[in-house]
C-alpha cells in the first residue's frame, strides 16, 4: 500500500487530493495548521475509507523553525513514504515595490521555501520508494505575472523553477516530479467573489489529475500539468 503526504491538506485543493489518494486505497498524511480541522478530516476519510492509515501532523509552515518541526514529526511516525504534495499556499495581494517586506517573506515561505525543505528532507525516504513521485502546487501566477499580486506571482515562478530543477535531480533516482498549475479553482480563497461557481474549476478535478498522473508514473511521467477553468482565466 502506497502513502501520500499533503502539505495544505485540511481545506481546498489539498484536501481534495488528500479525499482522492484515499479513495484510491493510499495512506494518507495529513497536514494543516488546524489541529482540530485536521482530526475531523481524518475521522472523515476513516469513515469512508476504513482499510487505510490516517497520520495527523499539525504545524505552522510560516518560518523556518515551524517548517523544521513538521519535517521532524514526519521522520518520527516512521514509515515509507510514495508521494509528497507540497500544496501548502497562501495568497496576499500587493504589490512589490510598496508591501512591507514581511509579506515577502511570509508568501516566500509558506509558498516556496516550505516546498523545498520539506522535500529536501524527504528526499532520501522518496528515494525507497519504486514509484515516488513529488507534486508540486505552483499556479498560473507560475507563468503569467499577477498586477495585484506581484509576490505571489513572483513566488509561483519560484516553485515552478525548483519542479524543472527537481525533475532533473529524480531522473536518476527514479523520482517523478510534476507541476500542477491550475487556474481559478473554488477555494476559501475566493470567498465573498461575486462570481458563478461554474465560473471555476472544482478542487476535485485538480485532484483527479494528481491520482492520473500517479497512475501512469511507471514509465512516464507528467512534468506540467496546465488547468483552467472552461470559460477560461479570471
Amino acid at each position: 500500500m502506497y502513502t501520500a503526504l499533503i502539505t495544505g491538506s485540511s481545506r481546498g485543493i489539498g484536501n481534495a487530493i488528500a479525499v482522492e489518494f484515499a479513495r484510491n486505497g493510499f495512506n494518507i498524511i495529513l497536514h494543516g495548521r488546524d489541529a482540530l480541522r485536521l482530526t475531523a478530516v481524518s475521522n472523515e476519510l476513516l469513515t469512508l475509507y476504513p482499510s487505510i492509515k490516517v497520520y495527523s501532523i499539525a504545524a505552522d509552515l510560516l518560518t523556518d523553525e515551524g517548517i523544521q518541526l513538521f519535517i521532524d514529526k514526519i521522520h518520527a511516525l516512521n514509515i515509507s513514504l510514495d508521494v509528497l504534495v507540497n500544496n501548502a499556499g497562501l495568497f496576499l495581494p500587493g504589490t512589490m515595490m510598496e508591501e512591507s517586506i514581511d509579506q515577502f517573506h511570509t508568501l516566500w515561505n509558506v509558498n516556496m521555501s516550505s516546498a523545498y525543505q520539506i522535500t529536501r528532507a524527504l528526499w532520501g525516504k522518496l528515494s525507497l520508494s519504486s514509484r515516488a513521485h513529488v507534486f508540486n502546487m505552483c499556479s498560473i501566477a507560475s507563468i503569467t505575472a499577477y498586477e495585484a499580486g506581484g509576490t505571489y506571482s513572483l513566488v509561483k515562478h519560484a516553485l515552478l523553477g525548483f519542479s524543472k530543477s527537481l525533475r532533473k535531480e529524480g531522473m536518476s533516482k527514479g523520482i517523478r516530479v510534476t507541476a500542477v498549475l491550475p487556474g481559478a479553482t473554488l477555494t476559501d480563497s475566493w470567498a465573498g467573489v461575486d462570481l458563478p461557481a461554474d465560473r471555476f474549476m472544482k478542487p476535485e478535478s485538480i485532484a483527479k489529475v494528481c491520482v492520473t498522473a500517479f497512475a501512469i508514473n511507471q514509465d512516464s511521467v507528467m512534468e506540467e500539468v496546465l488547468i483552467r477553468p472552461l470559460l477560461g482565466d479570471l
